[in-house]
Formats: structure tokens, sequence, C-alpha cells
């Protein structure tokens, strides 16, 4: 799927050297450039792109070419401002955010800063721009374009629907000469309707991505509670010393999946709701910069979490929507690498959804929970291809019926088949794939034949060539895990996994050679290439090589 627009723009010459400069990046993904295309001439537009296609370059590029002009994005938490805002002034670009982790005197000072057209991007929460003062506040800043992030929330039909959204239907009236541009990874049909009606879009470029993410292994198993605890554990081996996520579905579960994973031996922490703001931060933070590799969570975790390397995404229940379950599991995988998303789910998780169904007083809002009850109930136990499926929920129709990466299409592993014997899947099917055992968890994406080109040129390379030096990575890890600490970033901030890994099989002398190397600009390299030479050449002597 494509984007139904006649929009012919043409892109400044320069833009591809912007984004090797900025961002170290040799190429756009799909849709990406005819985006940017769309923004750049001020033209209204809905994005529907899937979680790691590359939302956020799609205003950040447009942002880095209006000097003195001011892109504001509004975006729902505040991780995910600090983080965008620390990428971006790691690659020059000057960005601010306003929120309540600021004093009054630094939001004063940003609130000047900014009616002087001092920040290329300014990210604030729906609630903040909710404010009157804010609306005539920003009167006074030179601003080019809204971006609405996690833009389905303002959707009633959304399973995010978040009421504050609901007043950035007024942004048209307040700031009428400014274009608005609704980003979001998952919407169907009806939300998209709803979000270019609610926020008032002129004629908008609408571009709708394909919802199919091929480095994605999606594995469904459905299990009693004494089997789930030795599946988690088998997940938990095969990507030993991966990130992963695990969604729990109450408070109490978190707590006692994280303590007992820790007797286990693996080093995981928790993160809910009733958890103060800071103890949520540290947590985080200690995921973030890969001090422990397992987070436990509820659905309070991860709504614009942005770590590229997550390497699988574990359910231990029925989620309450297929849009969730996408977005949620979707957070593994980012940066393009193969990744796995399991769902570990009791007949028990229907009976509990169903209850709190019932308990709905609105009845539009219980019938339409009803209707997701039933669409992801149907997901779990239907043996049809996992991929081709949630395609389908989003109003997409694959040309093809076997994806190859799903435990439909017989992609279930050793490691999560033979714990307590055959999977409900492959027993139904009365068979086993073909060496589908024997898959690692860098699985090879292998796509059908019929597959439309423009989901293939989405896909990163499933494997190097070449393995990256096994010591030296682990030596990479714990010196950017250091860094990152000290700098209070994510350590993603500084390099990405991909990134880790390419110079640990290229092993640059200089600092100019890093700007072969995925992920590293000019800005980057100048911030931290002295640095990194620098770790190589003590590897090397502690290594003798």
């Amino acid at each position: 799927m494509g984007a139904n627009t006649d929009n012919n723009e043409l892109l400044p010459d320069p833009l591809l050297e912007v984004l090797r400069r900025h961002w170290g990046y040799s190429s756009f993904l799909p849709l990406q450039e005819r985006i940017v295309g769309s923004l750049l001439g001020g033209r209204d537009a809905c994005v529907v792109m899937p979680t790691g296609g590359g939302k956020s370059l799609c205003y950040q590029l447009p942002a880095a070419l209006r000097p003195e002009q001011t892109v504001v994005v509004i975006s729902p938490l505040i991780a995910l401002m600090q983080d965008q805002v620390a990428q971006l002034d790691l690659m020059g670009i000057s960005a601010a955010a306003i929120n309540s982790t600021l004093s009054e005197a630094e939001r004063s000072e940003v609130m000047r800063n900014a009616t002087r057209g001092a920040y290329r991007l300014l990210y604030l929460s729906p609630e903040r721009l909710a404010r009157e003062d804010t609306t005539a506040w920003l009167r006074r800043v030179p601003v080019s374009m809204f971006a609405i992030d996690e833009a389905h929330c303002i959707s009633e039909w959304g399973h995010e629907f978040r009421p504050d959204y609901r007043q950035l239907s007024s942004l048209r009236a307040n700031f009428p000469d400014c274009s608005i541009a609704a980003f979001t990874a998952s919407a169907t049909r009806r939300v998209r309707h709803d979000i270019i009606e609610q926020l008032q879009l002129r004629a908008p470029d609408k571009y709708i991505a394909s919802f199919h993410r091929p480095n994605l292994r999606y594995l469904v198993r459905q299990c009693t509670s004494r089997e789930q605890p030795g599946l988690l554990r088998s997940v938990l081996n095969r990507h030993d010393g991966a990130s992963i996520i695990v969604y729990e579905p109450t408070i109490a579960r978190v707590e006692g999946t994280t303590d007992w994973l820790n007797q286990q031996g693996i080093p995981a922490t928790s993160y809910h709701g009733k958890m103060g703001a800071a103890m949520r931060r540290d947590n985080q933070e200690r995921w973030m910069s890969d001090e422990v590799h397992v987070l436990v969570g509820t659905l309070a975790f991860g709504l614009g979490i942005n770590k590229p390397g997550v390497r699988a995404v574990v359910h231990t229940s029925l989620p309450k929507s297929i849009e969730q379950y996408y977005q949620e599991a979707g957070r593994a995988g980012r940066d393009g690498q193969p990744a796995d998303c399991i769902l570990l789910w009791q007949k028990r998780d229907a009976g509990l959804l169903a209850h709190f169904v019932d308990q709905v007083q609105d009845d539009d809002e219980r019938e339409r929970a009803w209707q997701r009850y039933h669409e992801v109930r149907d997901f779990a136990e239907r043996p049809q291809c996992r991929h081709r499926r949630i395609c389908m929920h989003f109003g997409e129709t694959p040309k093809w019926s076997m994806c190859s990466a799903c435990d439909v299409c017989g992609q279930s592993p050793e490691w999560l088949v033979d714990v307590y014997g055959t999977s409900a899947t492959t027993s139904k099917k009365k068979k086993k794939s073909g060496g589908a055992g024997a898959v690692p968890p860098r699985f090879p994406a292998s796509l059908p034949a019929a597959l439309p080109p423009s989901f293939a040129s989405a896909i990163e390379p499933a494997a190097p060539a070449t393995e990256p030096d096994h010591e030296l990575r682990e030596y990479l890890r714990a010196w950017r895990r250091k860094l990152a600490q000290e700098k209070g970033i994510p350590a993603f901030i500084i390099m990405q996994d991909r990134s880790l890994d390419e110079i640990c099989r290229l092993q640059p002398h200089t600092p100019a050679e890093l700007l072969e190397v995925f992920g590293f600009g000019e800005r980057k390299v100048a911030a931290y290439g002295d640095a990194i030479i620098a770790a190589l050449e003590q590897f090397r002597r502690s290594a003798g090589k």
C-alpha cells in the first residue's frame, strides 16, 4: 500500500547529504522520501507506518532544513521527548521539550528561546498544548508545522483513546496557516478516517505503509499456568544477553515474575503504574542502558519506547486488542534485524478479558470492546498465518498466504515447542516443518515469491556475512553502557546494536572510518569518534591483537 497523493514537490538536492551528515544513513526507508516531500511542500499528511519504519525522521528532517522555523511535535510521554531531544542534540539539530521535569526558570528559558526561533523541533504533551496560555505563547513562535505522534490516541475507535488528544482538534482554528501531520503505527481504516476528521486535515496526503514486519517472527502458544514459567525461561535462555520485554497483565504478576527471574539468576527489573515516577524512570533507564536485559511491565510501559535492539517481546496473557498486540510486539526488532514476538496465553485470559468488557458502562464502548475481544481471541486460536491476519485486520490484503515467519507457517522452534511437548498449532497440523526447530534468534526472514517489492526493500540483511568478534562486542557493550551512565542517556543514543556490530566487523582505526558505519553522521563521529577508536585500541592491546 502506498500514498494516494499526487504531490510532486521537488526535494532539495542536498536531501541525501543531510540524511548522511546528521543521521549517518545512506538511503531512505520506503515512503520516507515521499513523506518528507509532502511536509516540505507544506501539505497536511496522515502517515501510518509500523514501529521501526522511521516515522520520526519524516518530520525531523524537514525541520532540520528550515532555519528559524520550528516544528512542534505533540508527544505523549516525557521519556520519549527526552530521548529524541538527546538524539537530535547529538546530531547537531537544535531541539527542546517542555514538560514537568523542567524547573520554572528552565521552562521560561525554553519559551523565550522558542519565540526567537532557536529550535528546529519543540516537543510538547497534548495536555500542555490544551492550555490557553500555551496557545497564546505558541502564536509568538515561528511554527511551520505540527507533528502529532501516536495520533490513534485521538480516536474513540482506537485502542488507546486519550481524551486529552481530542483537544488537538483546536489546532486548525488556532493555527490556520500551519500544516498538520498525523503519525501512528497502529490505525485501522476507521481510526484513520477519525484522525483526519478530528484534526481537520485539509486534503491530506495519505501514506499507508505495509503492516507486514517481515523481520518479526510471531509465535503463539496456548499453555497452562504450570507450563508457562518453563516456556518463559526457555525464551529468555534462547535470547540470553539480549534486550527483552515481558508484558504481564497485572501489577502483582509483574512483581512476581520479576522476583522469580532474579531468583533464577536472570537480572530483571519491573515497571508499572503504581510505582513512583522516580522508580519507574530509574528502572527504565537501567534497561535502556543495558544494565539489565529483561524488563517486566504492564501496559503502562512502552508507549513511545525507542530502543532499536529489542530481540524479543513476550506477552504472558491475551492482549485487549490486535492493535495493542501489534504495537507492543512491534517494539521488537526496530533495528530491522530478526526478533521474536511470543504470545503465551491461557484459557483463563479470555474469561478475564470478558469480565472486564462486561464492566464497561457505556453501551457503545462496550460494543467496541466486545468486537476487539472476539478479534484478538480469533487471532490467537485460529491456525491462520499470523502476519497475514494482522495485515488484514488493518485493511491490507497481502497477495501471499504464507509468511515463513510464524508458528502457523512452520516456524515453531524446538526451544518453544519441546518444553512441554508439541505446540498446539503444530499438533493441529499433525506435522513439523522441515528444519523449523533449528531456526536461531537471527532467523532468515525468508519471503514468499509473491511478496511485493516494497516489502522486500524494507528488510535489513537477516545476518551479516561474517559474525562480529564476540569478545570485542561484549567489551564495546560494556564500554557503551559505562559511557551512557556517565552521560545520563540511553546506551542506544551513543550507538545502536547494529552500529556496534558493524564496528566489530570493520574495526576502524581512525574516526573518519566511522563515517562508513550505519548511524554515524559527522556530529556523532565528532562527539564519540576519538573515544571509540581509543576503546578499540585498548581492546587490541589487552587481547594481544
